[in-house]
């Protein structure tokens, strides 16, 4: 039989994609703006914007900016913002006490958002590399990470942002046993309305290099390195392991990170656990797409929406994105 006959093929594929309506009434995947974590860093000070260079539409803000935009991500359907400081040199230190003080700019971020916007979730790093002043996420003696040392600074600081009104813990720390340990400390208080979003697979990626400008960081850090504790990106199974002794420990919701580059480890998890899996689109990846957007090499935005509903495809639940806003506008047309 010819392949030319009107019999062959008898099913035809492209007849579901012929048309913008059929397309879309058949699309097995959406992104919506409830789907999306914007990620935020404040600064110290009044009305003050400092663009982050390695992260371009990206800046750090000061409190009363934050407001105005936790407002306008309310406006656009953005449930939640993570928020990430920027503290000033002065109050770094080996064991990163300012991350324990009621009075901090996180805490204090977290009260001005709940005065102002009080129906917008509010996520805070469980880790201590903002407030340390060698760049590591926990306690470090003679160049090891302590990780039992850490947890118990860990569980205070997971405390001291529950009690100033955060609604999510999040654990970015990666050290052993961590969530069960703040489970306790926050029942402990009875914080027990606090969830906890695990970064449970979190790879020592080479991604992360926008962030640590952002936070500053990277120059603290210097040569030094994490991989003693996040995880190896030649790693899939242990991260099934990870994240399941973090459900055990009493972890609400998971995370992956990076997104992009552990798609597979994103499905995995989502197929695996009954718990809600997110994922983080980190800055180098959103910091890829945009220069290469810039540049005109690609359409910016399509490719940043491609990303995000890749991640949905893969199974994630809510997605961190520092193009959060753009995507929410670009949907809302």
């Amino acid at each position: 039989m010819s392949h030319r006959s009107g019999a062959y093929p008898q099913v035809r594929l492209r007849r579901n994609r012929a048309n913008a309506w059929s397309r879309e009434m058949l699309a097995e995947h959406r992104l919506h703006a409830s789907d999306l974590i914007l990620p935020i860093f404040i600064q110290e000070g009044t009305n003050t914007e400092t663009p982050i260079l390695s992260m371009p539409g990206v800046s750090r803000i000061t409190l009363d900016l934050l407001v105005k935009k936790a407002k306008s991500a309310k406006q656009l359907g953005i449930p939640a913002l993570a928020l990430f400081p920027v503290i000033d040199m002065k109050w770094k230190t080996p064991m990163g006490d300012e991350a324990l003080q009621p009075d901090n700019l996180v805490c204090r971020a977290i009260k001005e958002l709940k005065n102002a916007v009080p129906d917008i979730g509010i996520i805070c790093d469980v880790a201590l590399d903002p407030y340390t002043s060698h760049g590591q996420d926990g306690v470090a003696e003679n160049g090891v990470i302590l990780n039992d040392a850490t947890i118990d600074i860990l569980c205070k600081q997971a405390v001291v942002m529950a009690k100033a009104g955060c609604d999510i813990v999040a654990p970015s720390d990666m050290m052993d046993g961590r969530v069960g340990a703040i489970r306790a400390a926050l029942d402990s208080e009875s914080l027990i309305d606090t969830s906890i979003l695990a970064y449970s697979a979190k790879y020592a990626s080479h991604h992360y290099g926008p962030f640590r400008d952002a936070v500053d960081s990277k120059k603290l850090l210097g040569a030094a390195y994490k991989r003693t504790y996040q995880m190896d990106p030649a790693n899939s199974a242990e991260a099934l392991r990870e994240i399941a002794l973090d459900i055990a420990e009493g972890a609400d919701m998971v995370m992956v990170k990076p997104g992009l580059s552990y798609l597979d480890i994103l499905y995995r998890a989502a197929s695996n656990f009954n718990v809600p899996v997110l994922v983080y689109h980190v800055s180098g990846e959103y910091a890829m797409v945009k220069a290469a957007g810039v540049q005109g090499w690609i359409d910016g935005d399509q490719v940043m929406l491609e990303h995000l509903l890749a991640f949905k495809r893969a199974g994630a639940r809510a997605i961190l994105t520092y193009a959060a806003m753009d995507v929410a506008e670009f949907l809302a047309k």
